[in-house]
């Protein structure tokens, strides 16, 4: 279970993963300028745990994952803008590149949770595709980059989690009160949850990019609402 780097801060992986995400959700606006990046570290939706990171404490980040090669830094336009260099320092492809995205946003899901959360990064074809990446990026040589989490009390499925941040500290669950037929099941309250999140991401996006907008057009996003 060996990280090939050093043990990055959550706050570190959460770059990473919002750089990651961004990249594929608006490519318009990727690289992200600093204070895209910070917004999308501290957004509500789509995120476990919510965080609070001032600009400063991003700007570290970034330069700690920078000194790993793993985020790139250009110059042009009116600010500085960030990238990450995930898949060529960890030598993973696309398809693994989002469910360890997700997972560094969203804290420790099942492999159905991953193929419905991962949606607008990558289709998964079934659970199998996403299950064998899983496999494949627990047992790489160079070092393991997610785990499978012991079963809890009441679920049907396993969770997986990444190892950027070290090995997993196991919590115990307490138990839940049995299930009847007419409740509904835990794999359909978690798919109601995906969809939720995926729509709050699209959200989110969409005021990202007229956020961006009103910034190449040179006027603030209250204008750009009033008009």
């Amino acid at each position: 279970m060996t990280n090939p780097l050093p043990i990055l801060s959550l706050l570190e992986t959460r770059v990473l993963g919002v750089l990651a995400e961004k990249q594929r959700t608006v490519p318009d606006s990727y690289p992200l300028t600093l204070n895209s990046l910070v917004s999308g570290c501290n957004q509500k939706s789509s995120r476990d745990p919510v965080m609070e990171a001032s600009e400063a404490e991003v700007q570290a980040a970034l330069d700690n994952l920078r000194s790993l090669s793993l985020t790139m830094e250009s110059s042009g336009g009116r600010a500085s803008r960030y990238a990450h260099n995930i898949e060529k320092v960890l030598h993973i492809p696309s398809q693994s590149l989002a469910l360890l995205t997700m997972l560094m946003l969203r804290g420790p899901q099942t492999a159905g949770e991953l193929r419905i959360s991962c949606d607008r990064l990558h289709k998964f074809a079934d659970i199998s595709s996403v299950e064998s990446f899983l496999t494949e990026l627990s047992e790489r040589t160079a070092g393991a980059l997610v785990v499978e989490l012991p079963r809890q009390p009441g679920a049907r499925e396993n969770r997986w989690m990444h190892l950027l941040s070290g090995e997993p500290v196991i919590e115990v669950s307490v138990s839940r009160s049995p299930v009847t037929g007419a409740d509904v099941t835990v794999g359909e309250i978690a798919a109601l949850k995906a969809n939720v999140a995926k729509l709050e991401d699209e959200v989110q996006d969409l005021r990202q990019q007229l956020a961006w907008l009103c910034g190449e057009l040179g006027v603030s996003l209250e204008q750009g609402n009033d008009q």
